[in-house]
């Protein structure tokens, strides 16, 4: 495993980190069992995986107590991220949430505390019906002042954004607050960081923490059409507004370019003698301004295949072609990595 700098942080991320959003069980990723759960942490643990990444929505606070019990007795062995929604950083809220997630934790404190998305209306709607926050939502400079008091408090170690856009980013750090992460959707599929977002993390020494790095599963290469996706996983702007469940973007989406770029990656994968997903993972994390790319694993066959791509190395010239082969697929959906909206009314700025 190798290790790299979160931000300006002193913490030392896995190239590889583990997803969590499964753990718990629930409607989205199906039911999980607790057994399988400790398995793959203590797996990812000994094989050196330290960053554990979870969320207080996911499935409902579940996946934060299932992951809170299977790293009991090695909690200091482990980095543990977990968000906030912006639906709940009014400053009271703010820390009665973060009392919670550390309760469901089973931890004293939390290494990485990460708001979610950010905070604008917008963002607000996915996660509440209180009226009240869209018309007034939160404000940006009492939330990370409340982050920092819980900071100096000893609850939380560092402080992260997540899916946050050039504007929103400056923003957050225009508060004088230490941010030493922001969690951007990123893969062969997904590189709308590259132009602009990316070039400003490095800039201001932010940590990238990579999430979806397989696409909900598109890279893994069993899939070899649209039709073949589960609804629930084909909400994407990748997809035609009508193939998913719950679709919000209205768009025509990318699909001819998408599968086309999927056959060919593959096509290099069966030359390499790699799984796709091994491929597609080692990609990721090639690429040096990513601190870790997080990757769920429902079982330890998953979690054995996955570090696969840490023995994986890429030359420039099969870097160079996964570019070219999905620079199609950049250019149709654009450089706005909020993948679930549409491009003219996205929760990224």
């Amino acid at each position: 495993m190798e290790y790299r700098k979160l931000g300006v942080s002193n913490l030392q991320l896995g190239t590889i980190g583990l997803g969590c959003w499964a753990f718990g069980g629930g409607s989205y990723w199906g039911e999980q069992n607790q057994k399988d759960v400790d398995r793959v942490v203590h797996e990812a643990l000994e094989c050196g995986i330290n960053y554990f990444d979870t969320a207080e929505v996911y499935n409902e606070g579940a996946s934060e107590i299932s992951l809170g019990k299977a790293l009991q007795g090695r909690r200091n062995e482990a980095i543990v991220g977990t968000k906030i929604t912006p639906a709940n950083t009014e400053p009271a809220t703010l820390r009665k949430h973060c009392e919670e997630s550390l309760a469901r934790l089973n931890t004293d404190y939390i290494d990485v505390y990460v708001l979610h998305w950010p905070i604008s209306p917008h963002s607000i709607e996915h996660f509440s019906d209180d009226a009240r926050l869209f018309v007034s939502p939160p404000s940006i400079d009492e939330a990370f002042h409340t982050l920092r008091s819980l900071q100096a408090e000893g609850k939380i170690r560092e402080i992260a954004i997540s899916n946050h856009g050039v504007k929103q980013m400056k923003q957050v750090l225009g508060t004088g607050t230490k941010i030493v992460a922001n969690q951007l959707a990123y893969n062969l599929l997904s590189r709308a960081i590259e132009s602009s977002i990316l070039p400003l993390c490095i800039e201001r020494g932010v940590g990238v923490i990579a999430y979806m790095p397989l696409q909900q599963g598109l890279l893994t290469g069993k899939y070899h059409r649209p039709e073949a996706m589960k609804p629930m996983q084909a909400r994407s702007r990748h997809f035609h507004h009508t193939r998913g469940s719950g679709t919000r973007h209205g768009e025509n989406g990318a699909e001819q370019e998408v599968f086309q770029a999927i056959s060919e990656i593959r096509h290099i994968a069966e030359e390499m003698h790699v799984d796709m997903s091994v491929l597609a993972l080692s990609w990721v994390i090639s690429n040096p301004a990513v601190t870790t790319a997080i990757v769920g694993c429902r079982n330890t066959k998953q979690l054995e295949n996955n570090l696969q791509a840490l023995d994986c190395p890429l030359d420039l010239s099969t870097l160079s072609k996964l570019n070219d082969i999905t620079l199609p697929v950049l250019e149709k959906l654009g450089d706005n990595p909020d993948y679930y909206e549409n491009r003219l009314n996205s929760r990224i700025e």
